[in-house]
């Protein structure tokens, strides 16, 4: 089954309602939890610390730039992520719809793409693959 990724993301108003009702958001989010897994969809799911303490690497140059917080002057940020593996994009969009959340906060559902998509060629190019198979090397 094809695997989606829902992305939350924030503004500073929603992350701020957010924390103001964290004790019963909290607990929404296990139930929500609890019903993937009984559902057997969950694969993962995980929050992420303030963007203000992290760091953006920008490869716009010639050398790689570390600057600190969030890239830019973003107006949303990804806040976290569950990952299920469900049937199809429909069904990631109603397990979206479910995600207990605030005002202002935003779900965007996203397709992994699958190892066919973006084959990872761990032994080299094609042609050096090509070659060590025809001779037995693989």
């Amino acid at each position: 089954m094809p695997r989606y990724m829902l992305i939350m993301r924030g503004t500073d108003e929603s992350n701020a309602a957010l924390m103001a009702g964290f004790e019963e958001l909290a607990a929404s989010t296990h139930q929500y939890i609890e019903d993937l897994v009984k559902a057997g969809v969950f694969v993962a799911a995980e929050g992420l610390a303030d963007a203000g303490q992290g760091v953006v690497v920008d490869f716009s140059g010639e050398t790689p730039v570390v600057t600190d917080g969030p890239y830019g002057e973003t107006k949303e940020l990804f806040g976290g992520y569950f990952l299920l593996d469900v049937a199809s994009k429909q069904e990631a969009v109603e397990w979206a719809k479910r995600i207990p959340a605030v005002t202002g906060s935003k779900i965007e559902v996203r397709r992994v793409a699958g190892d066919d998509e973006m084959p990872l060629d761990t032994a080299g190019s094609a042609e050096e693959r090509a070659r060590r198979e025809s001779d037995g090397q693989i």
